[in-house]
C-alpha cells in the first residue's frame, strides 16, 4: 500500500462493492495506492482484507433516495479528496448548454426508476444523484464517473430480460447525456458494458453462449474489468469522454 498521506491520495467511491466485479475493483484501486470508499446494501464484511475497510465502508440502499441523499452526505465528510466515482450498479446549477433537461437540472426523482429485478432498480436516477451531489468534489479533482452497463442493454440477452435490459440501455444514453453536462467541468463521463464474467451471477447455460456467440471462447474475469475501470480512472484515458468500452471477448460484434 502506498504511504502517500490520506489527504493527498487519490480516492474511488464505488457503489454495487460487495461482490465479484467491485471486490475486484477494489483490489485494483488499493494495489495502486489509492484510497477506496466502498458502497452497497450489506455491511462491511469481516474477512475483507483492504485498508481502512469497515471505516471506509458506507452501507446504502440507492434504491432509496432518500438513503441515496443521506449517503452522499457521508460521502463528502469520509473523503477530503474526490478523485473518481465509479458507479458498479447502475447537482447544483444548471448545464450550459439550452437543454430543459440536462442532466446537472434534473429533479432527483427523473428520470423514473425502472421496475424489475434488484440489480436494476434506480439504474437511471441514481448516477445522476451521486455525481451531482458531489460535483463540488468531482470539479476540484478534475475527477471521472464511470458507470457500468451491460452487454443486455444492446441486444438481447437471453438471460437479461426486459426490466434489466432497459435499464442498461437508459444507463448507456445517461451516460453521454452526463459526458456532455459534467464535460465543461472537466469531469469526465464513461461507460463499461461487460458480457459474460466469471462471478457467482452466472446463470446455467452460460457455458453455450461462450461457445456459440464468444470469439475468445472464454468467461471474462472480473479482474479485467476492474482494471478497464482503472483506464478509465486515470490520466492514461485524460481524452476519452462519453465513451462506452466493451468487455465481452468480442460477443458483441
Amino acid at each position: 500500500m502506498s504511504s502517500t498521506p490520506n489527504a493527498e491520495r487519490k480516492t474511488l467511491i464505488l457503489t454495487g462493492a460487495s461482490r465479484g466485479i467491485g471486490h475486484a475493483t477494489v483490489k485494483r484501486f488499493a494495489s495502486a495506492g489509492w484510497r477506496v470508499i466502498t458502497c452497497s446494501r450489506h455491511a462491511f464484511p469481516e474477512n475483507c482484507p483492504w485498508e481502512m475497510g469497515p471505516e471506509d465502508h458506507i452501507q446504502v440502499d440507492l434504491a432509496d433516495p432518500d438513503d441515496t441523499l443521506r449517503a452522499i452526505g457521508e460521502m463528502r465528510r469520509a473523503a477530503r479528496r474526490r478523485r473518481i466515482l465509479a458507479s458498479a450498479r447502475w447537482s447544483t446549477t444548471p448545464a450550459s448548454r439550452p437543454r430543459a433537461t440536462a442532466a446537472l437540472g434534473c429533479a432527483p426523482s427523473t428520470p423514473r426508476s425502472t421496475t424489475g429485478s434488484t440489480s436494476s432498480r434506480s439504474i437511471s436516477s441514481r448516477p445522476i444523484m451521486l455525481a451531482r451531489g458531489l460535483i463540488e468534489e468531482l470539479e476540484r479533482a478534475k475527477g471521472a464517473v464511470v458507470n457500468v452497463t451491460s452487454i443486455a442493454g444492446g441486444r438481447v440477452h437471453p438471460f437479461a430480460g426486459a426490466a434489466y435490459a432497459t435499464s442498461k440501455a437508459a444507463l448507456a444514453a445517461l451516460t453521454r447525456e452526463m459526458a456532455i453536462d459534467f464535460g465543461p467541468r472537466g469531469i469526465r463521463v464513461n461507460a463499461i458494458s461487460p458480457g459474460e464474467i466469471d462471478t457467482a451471477i452466472l446463470s446455467p447455460g452460460t457455458d453455450r453462449i461462450v461457445q456459440e456467440q464468444i470469439p475468445l471462447r472464454r468467461l471474462g474475469e472480473p479482474e479485467e474489468v476492474a482494471k478497464a475501470i482503472y483506464f478509465l480512472c486515470t490520466d492514461q484515458s485524460s481524452y476519452v469522454n462519453g465513451a462506452e468500452l466493451h468487455i465481452n471477448g468480442g460477443q458483441h460484434v
